[in-house]
């Protein structure tokens, strides 16, 4: 946990996550007091948007604590600390999620939909079962939804994914040795083209350009040479650190004109 050398007048965050795979997000701690203090690990009760979400506690990286800080007025809030009845509940969740990945999986190979089941989501307040594939096409699941919706009694929602995006839920360890860049740090999916592969001089062999996903790398992109030809700059733009893909793991985006570290 985050605070700040003035609280007057810097709110107080903490860093959590929703899943064991992905990525931190900021949320900002009440006017009242944690006692005793939040620590990584502990479960918490999160207002996220219009809905209420369960988290888990996670370590902040002090380099990146300000950067990371939540902005602007309607900044998402944790409500309480996880009570026994709540951390129940999230367990009864995950069960569901994981008979609802079974019983999905075997109907979607009952009705012969060409279709790849990647993940269940139960929300927090039980109204719903968000249901993640990804698909080469247009898919008619109207009948597998009226069945699950038969089946749990809960509104169905079925979303159609990228493979990227596949990856990115996940997870996992691209060929550099890391946790995949998608799923910890990288903000957006950007267009990458094997024109970014030549400009740095690499091996045309699709199977060493390709990801995990099966598409381009994304550090093909973030990784281009700026204006001054320092490679792993993180620039996008061949004249100036405009990275529209958020920036190189180290600046995120935040650096001058002339490349990363020129402030």
């Amino acid at each position: 946990m985050e605070t700040s050398a003035s609280p007057s007048t810097t709110p107080r965050y903490v860093s959590v996550k929703f899943d064991a795979v992905g990525r931190t997000h900021s949320f900002l701690l009440p006017e009242v007091d944690f006692e005793p203090r939040l620590i990584p690990g502990e479960a918490v009760v999160v207002q996220r948007g219009e809905r209420l979400a369960y988290a888990a506690v996670a370590k902040t990286i002090p380099a990146l604590a300000e950067r990371k800080a939540p902005r602007g007025d309607h900044s998402p809030t944790v409500l309480r600390r996880a009570t026994r009845d709540d951390v129940l509940k999230r367990f009864r969740h995950e069960q569901r999620e994981r008979e609802a990945h079974r019983l999905c999986s075997l109907k979607i190979r009952e009705h012969g939909l060409q279709m790849k089941l990647v993940k269940v989501e139960q929300r927090f307040d039980g109204s719903k079962l968000l249901f993640f594939f990804t698909a080469e096409g247009r898919v008619d699941f109207r009948n597998l939804v009226r069945e699950l919706a038969g089946e749990f009694r809960v509104r169905i929602e079925m979303r159609q994914i990228g493979s990227r995006d596949e990856a990115k839920v996940i997870g996992g360890y691209g060929t550099c040795g890391r946790p995949l860049c998608c799923t910890t740090w990288l903000p957006s999916f950007e267009p990458i083209s094997i024109k970014m592969a030549k400009r740095q001089n690499l091996s045309l062999n699709p199977s060493r350009l390709s990801g995990a996903c099966g598409r381009l790398k994304c550090c093909l992109r973030f990784e281009l040479p700026n204006a001054k030809g320092e490679q792993h700059a993180g620039c996008a733009h061949e004249r100036s650190c405009s990275n529209a893909a958020g920036g190189c793991g180290g600046c995120d985006g935040g650096c001058g004109p002339g490349g990363c570290g020129s402030g």
